[in-house]
This record gives C-alpha cells, structure tokens and sequence, in this order.
C-alpha cells in the first residue's frame, strides 16, 4: 500500500472565492450551458435579483432594469443602494450583509450573506456600482480578484441603487448562453409574486396586477372546471383550480423564492386543503380524490427561513418564525377560515369542486378490484421481474447523492444490455420494454393496472399513491435514432402525460441523446450527434477518418456505452409549454384523425440531404414526391413518431 503522509502541511485552508470556484455545486447547483432551467447561469441571475426584490418588499424601488445579450448581464435596481464605505465587503466577504439584521429584512430570500459573493467569484468580470444620495462608487472584479476600485466617493446624478454587471466564467460553464424563455419566466414569477413591482428586460415590461392568479392563468391552457380560487392574507397568497387531467401540480414559493421541489408549505398546503374541503362537505373523501387534478399557487413569507441547500429549492423551516406558530398551522388556520368563507360565498365553486371529487371517488372505485390483482402481480414482479435491473441508492432515500438517482427506460434486450453492462449500479436502473407499448390516449386510469407494462413501470417508479414517493430523479427514455424508436418515444410521453403530468412537470422527464456517428482514425476516435459535429470531427481528424452510423442502441458496445451515460450524459428536458393545450395536443397527435395528421406531416417533412453510408458511399435523399408516398403508405402511429421527428 502507498505511503500517504498525513502531516500538517495536509490541512490546507481556502479562501473564500477559491472554495467558491473548487465546489460551485454547495453554491449554485450543477454547472450547465444554460440549456436546462436550472443551470447555474440563472442561480447567478437569481441571486443579484433577490436582493433587488429585497429592497422592494422593504418598500424601495419599485423598478429592475435587466439587460441580458445571452454572455453578459446587468441588473440596475432603484432601492437604497448598498452602503458605499461597505461595497468591497458586501461583495467579497462571506457572512457580510444586512440580512442578518432581521430589522432590515425581515422577510429576505438570502440570509448567509453568499449570494452575489458566489456571482463575484464564477464570474470573469464581476462589476459593481452603489449610487446613494448623490454619489457613488464602483469595484470591478475577475473570479473574485479586485481589479479596478474607487478610492473614494464620486458624485453622481443618478437615483439611489445598485448596478451589476456580470459575465459568467466560460471555462466553468462551458458554450454557455442564457436563453430568454427561461430569464422571462423567472421575472414574470418575481412580478406574480410582488404585485407593483415593474421588472423591464431588454425592452420588454412585465408587471402582475392579481397575482397568483395571473400565474396560474397563464400557465393553464386547458378549460378549468371552475375559476381560480384565490385569496390571501397576511403573509400569505394561494391561488387554485382543478382540470380534467390526473395528477398535482404545485408552484410554491417562500419569500418570493421559487421552491420548485416544494417543502413543510407546500405539505402544509396539501394537508390543509384536504382538511377544509372535508369539513365544508361534512363528508370523509380520500385525500387523492379531494387532490386529483389540482393546480394550485400558494406562496408565504416567513423570517428567517430555512432552505435545504443554498439553490433554496425546497424549505425546511417548521415555523413561521423563529417564536412563532408552526408553518402548517398558519397555513391550516388560513385555508380553514378564508377557503370556508370563499365556499359559502361562491356555490357555484363549491358545487363544481365537489362534482369533480365524486367523480375521482367513482373512479377510484371501479379501479379498486384491478389494482389488487395488479398489486400481486407487482410484488411477485419485485423478485421475479427480469425487465427491471435496479441501482442501489433511490430518490426517496437520504442519500446525499440520491439526486443522482436515474431509471433508463429502454427498448428491448438488445439496447438495455449495453446500457446494463455500461451503468452506474449504485445510480442508475434500467427497464427493458417488450415492444411498443400501448397508446394510451383517451384511456382511464384502468389502463395503467390492467396493461402488465404500464402496471410495472409504475411500480418501478413508485408513483402509485404519490409523486412523493418517486423512486428516480431522472426518468430517462433511451429509445433508436430511428422511426420506431421515435414511435416508442413519443408513446411513452403519453402515458405520462396522460396519468403523471407532474413528473413532467416537476422535471423529472428526459430522452436520452446517443450519438448518431463515429468518426475515428488510428490515434483518435469522437463521437457526434448531429450532421454539424460530424462535419466538424471530420476537418479535426484530416483525411479519410472511418466513419460508422449507428442505426440503433444496441450497436452501441457497453465500452462506448459507459461515455454517453456517464459524467457528459446529454439529456433533453420534456416540457409542456404552458401556452399548449395538452389535451388538444394528444388528440392531434395520438388521436384518430389520420388524414389530418398525415397532411401536417407532408406539409412539414425536412430532409437530411447527402447521408454518408457506412461503406463513405455518398447516398441521395429521397424526393419529396416518393417520400410523400412512402408517408401515406404508413399507418397513422408510424405518421406520429415520424412528424416528432421532424
């Protein structure tokens, strides 16, 4: 065995911009390339607008100007600018700030003073300007490093505030780019949520007049059963609706902190709505028939709050403050008073809620007989089930890495037995699918115990009673490039979109992207995605390089296998965008209006011209007219897969 010395000279001590940039993760979350909504790129953006939106609650500055050109960022608010004797210490030194005067800011997003400090230390140039009351200074930093400061106080003409400008560090956050959907529905949250409040982004103005409500009408495209309930309080809003659909679906928010894997406010809320529609309906229903097919916003303030991590995605507080009630008995007491007296002032409501309850109780019902024979035949599949091939560490566990948790869903043997031999057992499962599965669109929940697959994906997952149980944190789809893979691809995300919208919803649906070629020489081999890296691979590695297409996943050896499912995995989000009707959607898609369909198809096909074949024999693309004929000779599930594809 080596001679590790463990001496003095082993303890080392970082400071702090260094700690910061050796574990970006403790700070902002995962890295990225600003293609997934919670990339670290938007943390740094959250974390200089919660200071903003602090100034605001405490009444100052009723406007944030945002610039963003995808590289650089400047947020300018108009609150009391940071104290000018202490701008170098508030941007560069940790546990240095106002909030922990909860005076100041009783109700702050930030407490640990870290925020804009992890901004200053991942950022290549990191600039910062106080103005406050006719002057002003400016410090200019590179990861952490004083570059440029002012000695002393400058006058200035400009309001009261302060500017950022940042440029996140491209050697961390590798190609990165902020993309303006993402930006836009951050600040459109921040206005929902701070009703008054003017936020402006490269010229664009968004400002909320009702709040929740404003959110949760422009995030449902579905005909709710009733209108949105909404009421508030002090401290405390809540907004919601029941659709025709399966499922929960939650946005939750503390001091204007956008929880998105919820919280003891969010259990509270589920209790709590539970409870007062009981009461008001003198009758015992189940909790998921009260629950089933809710939309809801609820979003407190409490001081001092507790997050489970620095990204703050989920709160751990148990009370509202540090001596006061309980969190869920401020949340109870206020939905049993205003959602009682919303009740009885609105009938109509309440008449439609209950209607909608009877009819997930009537369901519920008819499904109980076949989910007993489902349930037995789910746990003799636990010992006997050859289709799933489990890790060891799950999402539900209290692992520190159970995020890592992930559920390949493949097609076949031959595709899992690459991806089984190439995996992370201790991290990731697989679930071998016999064939296509079956289109669920317009089926009840019937389907999900009496189809033997479905039944066992369910079970793999955990999602049966509740999302909360959910196994994996990545429920990855890892189907061929190709038509029926495509096919199986897009059958799949029905299912789900079907009966678990929220696991969408929640993020926790992706398809796995392998890649289409290899291009190698003697010395060198890399892997490309598309036509463009291809290319690319091609002028890198000179003349005459191999080149081989791979048609399906298990082609794929588990040697190569190992690269494209480990730390470079790429993966693309599923994502309902919320200006799509989902029902229309599937009907459209997955319905039975073949002639429509194979029109839209026809009218949108795009064409890869000059394919290389595997033998660097260049073959032609077929013309429009033999593949329009080829599409009408496919039936319509094949002119699904296809139309995805294009």
């Amino acid at each position: 065995m080596a001679d590790h010395k463990y001496t003095a000279d082993s303890i080392k001590s970082l400071d702090w911009k260094e700690h910061i940039r050796l574990r970006p993760g403790m700070y902002i979350g995962k890295l990225g390339d600003g293609s997934s909504e919670d990339d670290g790129i938007y943390v740094l953006l959250k974390e200089v607008l919660d200071n903003c939106i602090d100034e605001f609650v405490m009444g100052f500055g009723k406007q944030i100007e945002v610039e963003c050109d995808g590289q650089v960022v400047t947020v300018r608010d108009f609150g009391r600018g940071i104290p000018l004797e202490k701008l170098l210490d508030c941007s560069s030194k940790i546990n240095t700030g106002a909030k922990y005067d909860s005076e100041a800011f009783k109700k702050s997003v930030g407490l640990n003073g870290v925020g804009i400090k992890a901004v200053n230390a991942l950022s290549t140039k990191f600039d910062i300007q106080a103005f406050r009351e006719g002057e002003t200074r400016r410090i200019e930093f590179a990861c952490g490093d004083v570059q440029s400061i002012d000695k002393k106080n400058q006058s200035t003409k400009e309001e009261n505030g302060t500017q950022i400008t940042f440029v996140p560090d491209d050697s961390m956050f590798k190609k990165y780019r902020y993309r303006n959907e993402y930006v836009e529905r951050m600040l459109r949250y921040y206005t929902y949520l701070n009703r008054g409040l003017v936020i402006r982004y490269n010229g664009k103005r968004f400002r909320s007049k009702d709040g929740l409500k404003d959110l949760l009408e422009e995030n449902i495209s579905e005909t709710p059963l009733y209108p949105i309930v909404y009421i508030e309080g002090n401290d405390i809003e809540v907004a919601f609706t029941h659709l025709d659909q399966y499922g929960e679906d939650y946005f939750s928010f503390v001091n204007g902190q956008h929880t998105t894997q919820g919280g003891t406010h969010q259990a509270a809320f589920r209790e709590a709505v539970v409870k007062t529609i009981r009461d008001f309906c003198k009758k015992n229903f189940e909790a998921g028939d009260i629950r089933g097919g809710i939309v809801a916003a609820i979003s407190i303030k409490v001081q001092e709050p507790v997050f489970e991590s620095q990204t703050k995605t989920k709160l751990g507080s148990l009370t509202v403050s540090p001596d006061g009630e309980t969190i869920r008995t401020f949340v109870g007491n206020f939905l049993k008073e205003k959602l009682d007296n919303y009740l009885h002032k609105h009938p109509d409501v309440a008449d439609a809620l209950q209607d909608k309850i009877q009819r997930s109780e009537r369901e519920r019902k008819e499904l109980k007989g076949i989910q007993k024979i489902a349930r037995e035949r789910a746990k003799k599949s636990k010992v006997h089930n050859r289709k799933l091939r489990d890790c060891r560490i799950h999402l539900c566990s209290k692992h520190k890495e159970k995020f890592k948790s992930t559920l390949f869903i493949t097609e076949g043997d031959s595709a899992s037995g690459s991806i089984t031999k190439a995996r992370d057992v201790q991290f990731q499962g697989v679930f071998s699918l016999k064939g296509k599965p079956l289109n669920t669109f317009g089926l009840t929940r019937k389907v999900v115990y009496e189809n033997e697959e479905f039944n066992l994906i369910q079970a793999a997952l955990g999602i049966e009673e509740d999302l909360e149980d959910l196994r994996y944190n990545q429920v990855v789809i890892a189907t061929d490039a190709d038509v029926d893979g495509m096919h199986i691809r897009l059958l799949l995300i029905t299912f789900f979109l079907q009966f678990f919208p929220e696991l969408i919803r929640q993020g926790h649906l992706f398809v796995l992207q392998t890649p289409l070629f290899r291009v190698r020489n003697k010395k060198t081999t890399l892997y490309c995605y598309d036509e463009t890296e291809k290319e690319a691979a091609i002028k890198t590695l000179g003349r005459n390089p191999e080149i081989t297409r791979f048609k399906g996943l298990g082609e794929i050896s588990p040697d190569e296998f190992k690269h494209f499912i480990g730390n470079d995995i790429r993966l693309d989000p599923v994502k309902i965008d919320a200006n799509e009707s989902l029902k229309e959607m599937l009907k459209f898609f997955m319905g039975k209006n073949t002639p429509t369909r194979q029109e839209y198809i026809i009218r949108n096909l795009r064409f890869e011209h000059d394919l290389v074949d595997e033998d660097g024999k260049e073959e032609d693309a077929l013309s429009t007219e033999d593949t329009s004929k080829s599409k009408k000779s496919s039936n319509a599930e094949e002119s699904v897969s296809e139309s995805a594809a294009a």
